[in-house]
């Protein structure tokens, strides 16, 4: 794809998912040839197409219809720095600009995959946008640490860079993941992170190493299946319930055998020929199955009556799943019809001696927390299991919008067991 092509696509994702304003942020991809391509200065960030993007050649000439970002010195200066650059992102995401404000940085080890995605990030002081000091600045700061990909820009935002577009923009998400994450946990309660040994376990525990099977068979009922999961894994990424570098769908096929989300491709990304099927517990040859499918694989198999999963991250749900708050749904009856009673598993559950017990969790309720890990979300149809997640996001938003206000008030179990027999919860 073309470098406008790619900018006018991620430049348009960053502002339909509220991470910059019509005026804001700037992308760049440097051109194996020198030419840098980048986004226009003074046009609508929402409606840029292949044809608004700039091109400034390797000799600082200009070719396009309108001038380049007035942040191109500092794009520039990033590419000198470093020759594994090829694209830069800055933009304005709320959470990284409330740690901006503060002269913070969000600290990574919050969910597992994040310290992997971002690493450390950095801190630049504040010059004035758009000038030569700026640059400076923030080449300085990258300079400081050889592991920094990310700068926080002091009353500013973010700037990051990526071998490619895709391995900037999955940082830059990832990022803003963390530090809405801290910010929901911090109104909520007091985060708890992972230490270095746990995000090492954890890695080492993941099992990777599976069976394979050859002759695969796609019939239509499969390939419809396939299309409906990468439909529901598009819109969980456009409603900010997954993002580029965690979240995995599953839908059962036959008997025990399931379909699921690849682990190496970036979730906004995936098409049917990603998709892995798993069958007597064996993994399509030539494919990488998401992580977690010997979770998937437990549930179904334990739990005859569930036909899809979905296990994923979102902003508000981690604040819960990152510091051992109970994420109470008794506050709101429709909620608990839809989710009953959640439970938090320890970190790591579903991968040691926890695994079982996680499974079995299922016979009796559809929705279970890992903690700073994920939830998981379990139903009969995969549109239902959505929904599902969907009014979870919602009910977590809404109690950590009420957590400043005061006291809840959650339903007493007379209520609860009213709504168990009028709606035949558990039935």
């Amino acid at each position: 794809m073309h470098p406008a092509e790619q900018i006018s696509i991620i430049i348009g994702r960053i502002y339909r998912s509220g991470m910059t304003t019509t005026s804001g942020g700037n992308l760049s991809i440097m051109d194996d040839n020198g030419d840098m391509w980048i986004t226009p200065a003074g046009i609508d960030k929402g409606s840029l197409t292949p044809a608004d993007i700039v091109c400034v050649k390797a000799d600082g000439t200009v070719e396009g219809l309108h001038r380049p970002s007035s942040e191109y010195p500092f794009h520039k200066a990033i590419y000198k720095m470093n020759p594994h650059a090829h694209s830069v992102i800055h933009a304005h995401p709320p959470g990284l600009v409330t740690f901006s404000m503060t002269k913070q940085v969000p600290d990574t080890s919050i969910i597992p995959q994040a310290r992997a995605v971002c690493g450390p990030v950095g801190f630049a002081e504040y010059a004035l946008p758009g000038s030569e000091l700026l640059g400076k600045k923030i080449v300085a700061e990258f300079k400081k640490n050889p592991e920094y990909k990310a700068v926080i820009m002091e009353n500013h935002g973010v700037v990051l860079f990526g071998e490619d577009i895709a391995d900037a923009y999955q940082r830059f998400e990832t990022l803003e993941l963390c530090a809405r994450t801290i910010l929901n946990a911090r109104t909520l309660g007091k985060p708890n992170y992972l230490t270095e040994e746990q995000i090492l376990r954890h890695e080492r525990a993941i099992n990777t190493h599976f069976q394979h099977f050859m002759n695969v068979e796609h019939p239509s009922d499969e390939r419809a299946l396939r299309t409906e999961v990468c439909q529901i894994v598009r819109r969980a990424c456009t409603q900010g319930l997954m993002c580029s570098s965690y979240g995995t769908a599953s839908v059962r096929w036959r008997g025990n055998d399931f379909l699921i989300t690849p682990s190496n491709v970036q979730r906004w990304d995936i098409d049917p020929n990603d998709i892995v099927q798993v069958k007597d517990g064996m993994v399509e040859a030539g494919k990488m199955a998401s992580r977690s499918v010997a979770l998937h694989y437990e549930i179904y198999r334990r739990n005859p009556k569930v036909n899809s999963i979905i296990l994923t991250q979102s902003p508000s749900l981690m604040g819960f799943a990152t510091t051992g708050i109970k994420f109470d749904v008794r506050t709101i009856p429709e909620s608990w019809i839809f989710l009953q009673d959640i439970p938090t598993f320890p970190f790591g559950s579903q991968y040691d001696e926890h695994l079982d017990a996680l499974a079995d969790e299922f016979k009796s309720r559809p929705f279970v927390m890992l903690a700073n890990d994920s939830v998981v979300v379990t139903g009969d149809k995969l549109i239902n299991t959505f929904d599902r997640l969907e009014v979870a996001d919602f009910s977590a938003r809404s109690l950590i919008m009420a957590a400043p206000l005061g006291k809840l008030s959650p339903i007493t179990d007379s209520e609860i067991e009213e709504l168990r027999v009028a709606f035949h919860v558990g039935e």
